[in-house]
């Protein structure tokens, strides 16, 4: 099979005036046997017009959206979009098409790319965009060929490790705009943990995801790998079907090794619930050594130590109240056909660790209870056979956007039955339309980026993530630092502290402290700065457990106590009350009542100010008036 690079497709999304949003050319096609002008797409793929073209670009000149599309038949992880849009005039055309019958002409020129390079593409595109535009003549095709080919070649997997993944994503611009309210950021940032389902909202829609992808940049290693898994979604009545056409070609050679042990209550974490967590992915497509092209093959079971496969089979009918989706239940008869001797579920991890391959990372014979140190300078990263994502010595990134939580930085007005969806079982979404924001009741807290507001509709929830003392410390340090050098143009930005790299840190120790934390005896001390409540609520997610079936061992080294844990002061007080002001609906009404009452006080001022002033210079007038009078009847009387 022919290798290919990172970029699967470079299309172009035009308005037309009768059918709407519509492909207008791919390269190479979407489809195979169609030619690069048709409009025809993947059933997979059909939103891509109304996320590439979004709601209401034709307000603004150009715009950036970045999207997610689910992976088509075979491929195993997310394909990343970027879509830069323009439009220009009709009549400034030099080859202007019959269809073109509007005033404007609006296009997009997007990448789909299985690289998470959002703002490396971007960077790239809008280039190309203008110059595409610049022609004025649509049909000129050829530098759109350039840019695959210049893509594919120059672009690698490598580079998804270095610091060009988060061109873009700016944490300080984040913090600056929320300013004093950025413990509203450590709200969120808690939140993410909890949420089935979190909206962003605001206009124009690069503000939206950039601020969304931005916060997600803000946990370890969720950019780089944490994605792969966030926009697998299938409805219900298709999911069977699906595993049973994929039942009968399995490929063994991108299977993960699974021992029935290892899903056990004792080892995976479940506690009671009976719930059994089992990975149905294979990393190998993920690894900087491995073709993209092998990502293609499809892959749908777990190859256990004896060569056999262990199926992981889809449940038949749907749960709606069950709190967790049914694609995590593993059935019972793979527990029953590789049932594991008492002596054998009783290896220590130092045995098991002795079976690891010396080279490279094959999961054939990788237990899933280990998990190795990192050596000294750089990470190691290993492919997590429950989550399939690639996570690094401390576990990270969370299996959050896994097993149908998805991930969408711009959600499309035609997605919208996705949030009430009973295969969806949490989402992280952006929206431009008013008519997201308006029905609540489909989504646990809406973040309003304009206004820096969240609102959290479940009071429980709200007071489950109200930030600690030493949370709101932790968000008055990140304000101090970051706003330090605003006043000199010439060092704004330029230092480490206060930058991008540095607000990363610090939320990386953040939730490394919790991590440890968490694994601690007799915690319960230590657990009270980051939020009893919290952390009892956290315990019970699906990414806690996927994170708990795993040993991190280098989690013994960080310490387990808060960044900002301390004993209270007059100034913990003062932050307190100003968070309490600006986040409570109470403290809102007071704010409000308060600055209308300034307003008042103030105008009545002026008021009182004119009402005196007229009344003194009338008396004034008066008096002179009286004297002049009496002078003058003096005067008289002395003639």
């Amino acid at each position: 099979m022919e290798k290919r690079g990172p970029v699967l497709h470079i299309v172009v999304v035009g308005f037309h005036h009768k059918k709407g949003c519509q492909v207008e050319f791919s390269y190479p096609p979407l489809k195979r046997g169609e030619g690069h002008d048709s409009h025809s797409l993947p059933e997979e793929w059909k939103y891509l017009p109304f996320l590439a073209l979004p709601d209401g670009a034709h307000n603004y000149q150009e715009d950036t959206v970045f999207f997610h599309l689910p992976p088509r038949c075979g491929d195993q992880t997310t394909v990343y979009g970027v879509s830069c849009y323009r439009q220009i005039e009709a009549k400034a055309l030099k080859v202007r098409q019959a269809d073109i019958t509007r005033e404007t002409v609006q296009k997009s020129v997007c990448v789909l790319s299985q690289l998470p390079l959002y703002g490396l593409l971007q960077a790239k595109l809008q280039l190309i965009t203008h110059a595409y535009f610049e022609e004025k003549d649509f049909s000129q095709i050829s530098i759109l060929k350039e840019l695959y080919d210049h893509m594919n070649s120059s672009l690698g997997s490598t580079l998804i490790e270095g610091s060009q993944v988060y061109l873009g994503l700016s944490p300080r611009d984040l913090v600056l705009h929320f300013r004093h309210k950025v413990g509203i950021l450590c709200w969120i940032y808690k939140g993410q943990h909890l949420f089935c389902g979190v909206l962003f909202y605001i206009s124009p829609v690069n503000r939206l995801v950039g601020a969304l992808m931005t916060v997600l940049s803000l946990f370890p290693g969720m950019i780089e790998h944490g994605l792969t898994d966030c926009s697998q979604y299938r409805p219900r009545k298709s999911v069977s079907e699906d595993a049973a056409s994929q039942e009968n070609a399995p490929r063994l050679d991108e299977t993960v090794s699974v021992s029935a042990a290892a899903f056990s209550p004792t080892n995976s974490g479940m506690g009671g619930e009976g719930r059994k967590m089992a990975g149905n992915r294979s990393a190998e497509g993920q690894k900087a050594n491995v073709p993209f092209s092998q990502s293609e093959t499809t892959c749908n079971g777990a190859q256990s130590s004896n060569g056999t496969v262990q199926r992981l089979k889809v449940p038949s009918h749907a749960s709606p109240a069950s709190s967790e989706s049914d694609w995590e239940t593993l059935d019972p008869s793979v527990l029953e056909e590789s049932n594991l001797k008492g002596g054998q579920r009783e290896n220590t991890a130092s045995e098991q660790a002795e079976n690891l391959p010396s080279k490279g990372m094959g999961s054939e014979s990788f237990p899933i209870t280990v998990q190795p140190q990192a050596n000294t300078g750089h990470a190691v990263l290993v492919p997590g056979l429950v989550s399939g994502l690639e996570e690094d010595q401390y576990g990270m990134p969370l299996a959050i956007f896994t097993k149908g939580y998805l991930c969408l930085p711009y959600m499309a007005l035609q997605q919208h039955h996705l949030l009430s969806d009973v295969a969806v079982r949490g989402f992280v979404a952006g929206a431009t339309n008013i008519l997201f924001r308006q029905q609540k009741h489909l989504s646990d807290a809406i973040v309003e980026i304009e206004d820096a507001q969240v609102q959290i509709h479940d009071p429980e929830l709200r007071k489950i993530l109200n930030p600690t003392t030493a949370d709101l410390r932790f968000a008055d340090y990140l304000v101090k630092h970051v706003t330090e050098n605003r006043d000199d143009v010439f060092l704004d930005g330029t230092g480490w502290e206060g930058g991008d790299e540095w607000i990363r840190a610090q939320f990386s120790a953040y939730l490394h402290a919790l991590l440890a934390a968490v694994l601690q005896p007799d915690n319960e001390k230590t657990l009270s700065d980051f939020g009893t409540a919290f952390v009892a609520a956290w315990k019970n997610t699906h990414n806690y457990r996927i994170w708990n079936s795993n040993k991190h061992p280098a989690l013994a080294e960080i310490n387990s106590s808060h960044p900002f844990q301390g004993q209270y002061s007059v100034s913990d007080v003062k932050l307190r009350l100003s968070h309490s002001v600006q986040n409570s609906e109470r403290g809102k009404k007071i704010g409000n009542v308060m600055v209308s009452t300034s307003r008042s006080v103030v105008q009545t001022g002026k008021a009182v100010g004119q009402s005196v002033g007229g009344a003194f210079t009338s008396a004034k007038s008066a008096m002179s008036s009286w004297i002049s009078t009496f002078t003058q009847s003096t005067q008289s009387l002395g003639d």
